[in-house]
C-alpha cells in the first residue's frame, strides 16, 4: 500500500487564452518545463482553446492532438486540464489528469453553464462520473468551473484529499468563485487548488487553499505556487470532527 508523502509542490496557472491555439499549448509546455520541480499542476479549463464556438471541430482535432503531445512531455507530474473534444457525435468538456505519459483520469463537464450557451455547444457529462480518484496514495477529485455551485457534488467529493479546479470564471462574479473554493476547502476538510482563466473578462483568482481556510492568491502572477501539507488535513480532521 501506497503512503501519502508529506507534501507536494503544486502550482496553479493564470494565464490568458490567445487566438492561436498552438502558442497556447508552446506556454503550456513551457511552464511545465519551468516548474518540473512542482507535483502538481493545473491550467484554466479549456486554456488551450477556449470556447471557440465558430471552429469546434478544429479545436476538437487541435485538443486531440495536443493531448498525445503533452502525455510524451508529462512523466512524474501530474498535470490537470480540460479539452474540448469530439464524442461522437457531440463535443464534450473533458477534464483528464495527465501522469507518467498516462491519462489517469477522465471526467467531462457535468453541469453547463447556460449563460455562456455551454449547453449549446456541449453533450454533459454523467453525474456519477464525478468520483475520487487515487494517484500515489493520495485521494483526489475534480470539479470544472460552474460545478463548483453545486452542493450535491461537493457530497461526491467528500473525504478527498485534493479538489483539482480547472475554471473560466467571470469577473462579475470573482466573489462568488473565491467564497465557494474557500468554503469547499473548510467544508471538506482538504485542499483545494483552482486555476482561473487570465482573459479580460475573467476572474482570475487562481488559489492553493488550505483545510483551515487559508489562502494562497495573487492575480499579478501567471503561477500560483503553493504547498500542499498533508499533515493539516490529518489536524483539521482529528479537531473537528465531522461525523
Amino acid at each position: 500500500m501506497l503512503h501519502k508523502p508529506k507534501t507536494l509542490e503544486v502550482v496553479a496557472l493564470q494565464l490568458p487564452t490567445h487566438k492561436r491555439y498552438q502558442e497556447n499549448l508552446d506556454i503550456l509546455t513551457q511552464y511545465l518545463g519551468m516548474h518540473q520541480d512542482k507535483h502538481i499542476i493545473v491550467a484554466p479549463e479549456v486554456f488551450l482553446t477556449a470556447f471557440d464556438y465558430e471552429h469546434m471541430s478544429t479545436a476538437a482535432k487541435f485538443s486531440a492532438n495536443a493531448l498525445k503531445t503533452l502525455k510524451k512531455e508529462v512523466d512524474e507530474q501530474i498535470v490537470v486540464l480540460t479539452l474540448i473534444l469530439e464524442d461522437g457525435d457531440d463535443f464534450v468538456n473533458q477534464a483528464v489528469v495527465i501522469h507518467k505519459h498516462k491519462v489517469v483520469h477522465r471526467q467531462n463537464k457535468v453541469k453547463l453553464f447556460k449563460l455562456g450557451d455551454e449547453d449549446l455547444y456541449f453533450r454533459e457529462g454523467k453525474k456519477k462520473k464525478i468520483r475520487p480518484f487515487v494517484i500515489d496514495g493520495v485521494t483526489y477529485a475534480l470539479l470544472v468551473c460552474f460545478e463548483l455551485r453545486f452542493k450535491e457534488l461537493w457530497e461526491q467529493v467528500e473525504d478527498v484529499d485534493v479538489v483539482l479546479i480547472p475554471s473560466r470564471w467571470g469577473k462579475l462574479r470573482k466573489t462568488h468563485l473565491e467564497v465557494l473554493s474557500r468554503a469547499l476547502a473548510v467544508m471538506n476538510q482538504c485542499y483545494v487548488v483552482l486555476s482561473n482563466s487570465a482573459d479580460e473578462e475573467m476572474a482570475k483568482g487562481s488559489s492553493i487553499i488550505s483545510p483551515s481556510g487559508e489562502v494562497v492568491m495573487n492575480d499579478a502572477e501567471e503561477a500560483v505556487e503553493g504547498v500542499i501539507d498533508f499533515r493539516e488535513i490529518k489536524k483539521m480532521r482529528r479537531y473537528i470532527v465531522m461525523d
